[in-house]
């Protein structure tokens, strides 16, 4: 059965003020709803468009540690758009979900968490073979 963006979901991390700085935890199973497989980190330049495309059977949890990020997500019929710009502030995205981020300022960046290794076959990098997969999986 392939999710619509209502499964999309923002969750809040808990974040630790010091004098000297702060923290943001992020742990498998307790705040994350998911064993971590595998992280990245993404920066890029304002205006940038990254992402654009969709997942088979991983998902992924987005935070943005510095800047601002615009996430939108799309299930072939709906769009709905998020902001991330707190540490302790992430955005699940599910399986079967087509996510495209827009790094809205100099030096934005995005970290990943996901749920499963590096899957070349598990990604869906084109529009219309997504909106084809879609309508496969009798949306």
């Amino acid at each position: 059965m392939l999710l619509t963006v209502d499964a999309v979901e923002i969750i809040k991390l808990p974040h630790h003020f010091e004098g000297n700085g702060d923290l943001v935890v992020m742990e498998g199973l307790t705040n994350i709803p998911f064993a971590i497989a595998r992280v990245f980190v993404v920066r890029a330049p304002e205006n940038a468009i990254r992402g654009q495309h969709a997942h088979r059977a991983c998902t992924q949890f987005l935070t943005c540690p510095r800047g601002i990020v615009e996430v939108l997500c799309d299930d072939g019929k709906q769009k709905v758009s998020f902001v991330l710009e707190h540490p302790n502030v992430g955005l699940l995205v599910p399986p079967s979900i087509w996510s495209q981020q827009t790094y809205k300022v100099e030096g934005a960046a995005l970290t990943v968490l996901c749920d499963r290794p590096y899957e070349v076959d598990d990604y869906i990098r084109s529009y219309p073979d997504y909106l084809d997969y879609r309508n496969e999986t009798n949306f």
